[in-house]
């Protein structure tokens, strides 16, 4: 869980999102970034022994800067007003499927699997879902996923109107190979976030998703194209 004046540091921050008002509330940011940090350890205490492939992460390894990249955004704000928990067995240069919380106002929710891959990921797992698009329908009308998360999350956004090259229309998986991303997402109300249950009621649900990060990874540590 966060203490309340953690969210109260974010809501103040998304209202304030200046320089000079971050470095007049260092002090309170300093006290924020320590609970946010006690939070990860938190979620790892709790996730690790429910998904060994997690088991080498450190915090350092969950978190995120509170400075936004500005460089090509319209919106100049320096600062996330917002705080994201990333555990996955991925590495650095060496993305994976993973379990994520975000936590804003208005915004909050919890998620995983793969985000917009790379080309020659993307390739992979496609190939996975051709050959064994079967496993994947068993994961996602799995009873707990179904419950949890009801299906791979499917937008104007993540999805080709097409088939992608290589692959008929006729393919008994096709609206899974049109997929450009492989999430499932649960919005949540961020008053749970400072309930002393958060973290394994949280954690209970992301578990859900552990078949379906097997999948992808299993995928991406292929050689094979």
């Amino acid at each position: 869980m966060l203490t309340k004046e953690s969210l109260q540091f974010l809501d103040d921050l998304k209202k304030n999102n200046n320089r000079d008002w971050f470095q007049d509330n260092k002090k309170r940011y300093e006290v924020f970034k320590k609970d946010y940090h006690q939070l990860v350890s938190d979620f790892l205490d709790v996730m690790k022994p429910l998904d060994p492939s997690l088991e080498l992460l450190e915090v350092k390894n969950c978190i995120f800067r509170i400075n936004r990249d500005i460089r090509f955004s319209k919106d100049k704000s320096p600062y996330k007003a917002h705080l994201g928990v990333w555990m996955s067995c991925g590495t650095k240069g060496l993305n994976r499927a993973g379990y994520y919380v975000h936590i804003e106002k208005g915004a909050s929710f919890i998620a995983g699997g793969f985000y917009s891959p790379e080309a020659p990921d993307l390739k992979k797992v496609r190939k996975e879902i051709a050959f064994f698009h079967d496993d994947l329908e068993a994961i996602i009308t799995n009873k707990e996923f179904k419950k949890e998360f009801g299906s791979l999350d499917v937008n104007e956004t993540n999805s080709l109107k097409n088939p992608p090259r290589g692959y008929e229309k006729e393919h008994p998986a096709i609206e899974f190979l049109k997929l450009k991303s492989f999430t499932a997402t649960q919005k949540y109300d961020i008053s749970e976030v400072t309930q002393k249950d958060f973290v394994a009621k949280m954690s209970k649900k992301l578990i859900a998703l552990k078949p379906l990060n097997e999948f992808i990874n299993r995928a991406l540590d292929t050689d094979e194209f």
